[in-house]
């Protein structure tokens, strides 16, 4: 909780923790992993024996403080809230790394480990100098930037920078991304010295990827790139697929000319080509560190961190603009206002584009995480597994274990009652999540160490 409140927030905090169902609020809170923004519901549930009419369980919102449940909002953004962000990257986590390593729980086998895969970073081409770091010396404008300092990606002549091309580029970055992994069948194909139609019979590409926003505020991916077996990761990969043959793949693969987007000229906006950029870094995934490579866990955390971030790392808003006056009420840089004010320009110019309804995204309108069918489980299983657990916990509650599902009837009603918390309800909240978050840290530090003593 901050040291200092303003006094409306302290009144209403007091309020809230004075209140004689304050106990039954931060239960429903704390379930909710300290949600900053949870959604109100209001209704009832019924748990009946179909045979005997027997009423099992009874739950209305009516007891309930203010007369409503909360539940987590499900927000992905950390920028929106922490604690659901939080159980986002937590769910990614374990999709790229059962990708990587195997999960026995979801029907993926350990041997996948045996695969070839890779982590490939694709970026996007220059639209103009930046103030960058460098190894080699100071940046172009002659100073040595600190990492925290704000003119990094900005450009250094904002009359020359390609603002347009830049937010065009992150619009189409979701196709050129598809082109991208057509081609690279292609390739893999070629290699192997077989046609694409053999290759569906005795291959399949599987990936996991993630979006990130660099400074600049042009869109990149990175990207978990794995060769399986015709029915994917339970199927071993055919003899000649190795990882330097995916890695040249891949190399070519971004380099063809098949993998480009064009986009007509319009009104003064000239007829572009885009293609990745020049910087593509390749790498083998290994099990374990051997100081050279990445192992899975580095490459699940990795994309697991910037799957719960969008363009807000820019400095941009994190939620759709309504008006360009926005920016100044919330001191947006101008590097990204210009960037901003380039989707505004361009939007009626390229109408199926949507670039203003995608303006706080500066452009790019394509999902954050994503992967292929069969690259590993899936969020939705993740969730119903956490789900099914949790409805378990519950019945074991109510003494309902011993009764047959079959035999029970479970009728409800719920209704939207709203969402949010009042000033002193934010600040507990963030209480909560706090503690919450530290238990997690801590546990996680007791299994870390428990495993180090195991391995010596």
């Amino acid at each position: 909780m901050p040291d200092l409140l303003d006094p409306t927030t302290l009144g209403d905090l007091l309020r809230v923790a004075s209140a004689p169902d304050y106990d039954r609020w931060h239960e429903q809170i704390r379930r909710t992993g300290g949600c900053a923004d949870p959604i109100h519901l209001t209704g009832w549930t019924l748990t009946k024996d179909k045979t005997t009419g027997e009423t099992l369980h009874h739950y209305t919102t009516a007891n309930e403080p203010g007369g409503r449940l909360r539940v987590a909002c499900g927000n992905r953004r950390a920028s929106r809230c922490p604690s659901c962000a939080w159980t986002y990257a937590g769910d990614t986590y374990h999709l790229i790394r059962a990708g990587l390593a195997g999960d026995d729980r979801r029907d993926i086998p350990t041997t996948v480990r045996d695969h070839p895969r890779v982590f490939a970073t694709l970026t996007a081409p220059s639209f103009g100098r930046v103030h960058n770091r460098s190894d080699h010396g100071a940046c172009r404008c002659g100073t040595h930037h600190a990492a925290d300092d704000p003119a990094l990606g900005t450009a250094l002549d904002p009359a020359t920078y390609d603002y347009a091309g830049a937010v065009l580029f992150n619009n189409h970055a979701g196709q050129l991304w598809q082109r991208f992994t057509n081609r690279l069948r292609r390739e893999i194909a070629a290699r192997a010295g077989v046609t694409q139609r053999e290759l569906k019979e005795c291959a399949r590409l599987s990936y996991g990827k993630v979006a990130e926003f660099q400074k600049r505020g042009a869109v990149h991916f990175h990207a978990v790139i794995r060769i399986d077996g015709p029915n994917g990761p339970d199927t071993p990969p055919p003899a000649w697929a190795t990882v330097d043959l995916l890695a040249d793949s891949i190399r070519a693969a971004a380099a063809h000319s098949y993998t480009s987007v064009s986009v007509p000229a319009a009104a003064d906006q000239p007829a572009r080509t885009f293609r990745w950029g020049t910087q593509l870094d390749v790498r083998p995934v290994k099990a374990f560190s051997d100081g050279s490579d990445i192992t899975e866990q580095a490459v699940a955390s990795y994309v697991a961190k910037y799957a719960t971030k969008a363009a807000e790392t820019t400095g941009t808003l994190d939620r759709r603009i309504g008006e360009l006056s926005e920016l100044d009420r919330h001191g947006v840089p101008d590097h990204t206002r210009r960037l901003i004010e380039a989707c505004k320009l361009l939007d009626p110019l390229y109408p199926d584009r949507r670039l203003w309804a995608w303006a706080h995204m500066l452009g790019f309108r394509g999902h954050f995480s994503s992967k292929s069918r069969r690259y590993s489980t899936t969020l939705g299983a993740l969730r119903q597994a956490r789900a099914d657990y949790r409805a378990a916990q519950e019945h074991a509650a109510l003494g309902l274990d011993d009764v047959e599902p079959d035999t029970v009837l479970v009728l409800a009603d719920w209704q939207y009652a709203g969402h949010g918390h009042t000033p002193g309800e934010s600040a507990l909240a963030a209480t909560i999540a706090r503690d919450l978050q530290l238990n997690r840290e801590t546990a996680r530090e007791a299994l870390r160490d428990q495993l180090i003593e195991e391995e010596w």
